[in-house]
C-alpha cells in the first residue's frame, strides 16, 4: 500500500520515517525541500506538489500547522480534492479547529473522497518513539482501516465520535496539558521563594496524587532552565484559540482556559513564543523576581 505524506515539520517528519521503517511504501511532500530531501534518502518517494502525492495514494495522512493550511492543502485549487481518487481516504492528523474540520470533510465527501481527523499528543520525544496517543473522529470502517497505521505510529488510538470529535478531545487535551504545565510552575516557584528546594519537592510529590505525566516531563526542564522545544509555546498558544473559540460556539465558560492564554501570551511577548511549552515558568520567573 501506498500512503501519502504531507507536513515533515517537527512532528510529521518523525511520523514518516516510523512508517518507512515499518515497511510502508510512502510518498511525501512538503513546503520545506531540505525536509522532503531527508525522507528521501530514508527510502521514500519524494513529490514536488500535493497534487502529486493525491495522485499516487490512497490513504494521504496531512500533518500540517492549522486549519487554513490544512483547507488549502485539502481543499485548494491545486490540493487533493481536485486530484485524489475517488474512493481515497484523508487522515488528517493535524490539531485543528473542529469546524473546521468539518467543513473539509463534508467537501471532500462531495467528492468521493474519504476523510477522518486524527491528532495527536506526546509531541517530538514520541513522535520520534511512534508512542503517540492518536484521538480520532469519523466512521468506524475508515477507523479499522488505518488501525495498523496508527500501531505503527502511536501506542493507543481510539474513535471518539463523528468527524470532529477527535478534533474536540485534542483540544480538551491542550487545555488540560497547558493547565497542568502552569499549576507545576506556580507551585515550583512558590518552593523556591520558600525556601525550599524545588527539585526535592518535584522528588517528594511525584509519586502522590499531585503526580502525572506532565509532571515528570516537564519539571526536570524548568529545573534545568532547559526549554528546547518538544512542543513549541506559540503552537499551543494556537491550540488554546481554538479551544476558547470552540467554547464561545457552544457556550460554555472555560475560565481556567481563558488564564492559561493570558499567561501565555505574556511568555510570548517576553521573546519565548518559540521556546517548549514548560517555558511557562518563564511567567512565574518574570512576576516572582526569581528563579529556580
Amino acid at each position: 500500500m501506498n500512503i501519502g505524506f504531507i507536513g515533515l515539520g517537527i512532528m510529521g517528519k518523525p511520523m514518516a520515517k516510523n512508517l518507512l521503517k515499518a515497511d510502508y511504501a510512502l510518498s511525501v511532500y512538503d513546503v520545506n525541500s531540505e525536509a522532503v530531501e531527508e525522507l528521501k534518502k530514508a527510502g521514500a518517494t519524494a513529490c514536488n506538489s500535493v497534487a502529486e502525492v493525491a495522485k499516487s495514494s490512497k490513504i494521504i495522512i496531512t500533518m500540517l500547522p492549522d486549519s487554513p493550511q490544512v483547507e488549502e492543502v485539502l481543499l485548494g485549487e491545486k490540493g487533493v480534492i481536485s486530484h485524489a481518487q475517488p474512493g481515497s481516504l484523508v487522515v488528517d492528523m493535524s490539531s485543528i479547529a473542529p469546524d473546521s474540520a468539518i467543513h473539509v470533510a463534508k467537501a471532500l465527501k462531495e467528492n468521493k473522497i474519504r476523510m477522518i481527523d486524527a491528532p495527536v499528543s506526546g509531541g517530538e520525544p514520541k513522535a520520534i518513539e511512534g508512542t503517540l496517543a492518536i484521538m480520532v473522529g469519523g466512521e468506524q470502517k475508515d477507523f479499522d482501516e488505518v488501525m495498523p497505521i496508527f500501531d505503527v505510529l502511536g501506542s493507543s488510538a481510539l474513535l471518539v465520535g463523528d468527524i470532529g470529535s477527535g478534533n474536540v478531545c485534542k483540544l480538551i487535551n491542550q487545555m488540560i496539558v497547558g493547565i497542568n504545565i502552569a499549576a507545576l510552575a506556580e507551585g515550583l516557584y512558590l518552593a523556591e521563594k520558600a525556601g525550599t528546594d524545588p527539585e526535592k519537592v518535584f522528588n517528594a510529590i511525584k509519586g502522590g496524587l499531585a503526580g502525572s505525566t506532565v509532571m515528570n516531563a516537564k519539571a526536570p526542564m524548568m529545573i534545568e532552565g532547559n526549554y528546547t522545544p518538544g512542543f513549541k509555546i506559540d503552537l499551543h498558544i494556537k491550540d488554546i484559540t481554538n479551544a476558547l473559540a470552540t467554547a464561545q460556539s457552544n457556550t460554555m465558560p472555560v475560565p481556567l482556559t481563558a488564564m492559561l492564554m493570558q499567561i501565555m501570551q505574556t511568555v510570548k511577548l517576553n521573546g519565548f513564543g518559540q521556546n517548549d511549552h514548560s517555558a511557562l515558568a518563564k511567567y512565574y520567573e518574570l512576576i516572582s523576581g526569581t528563579s529556580l
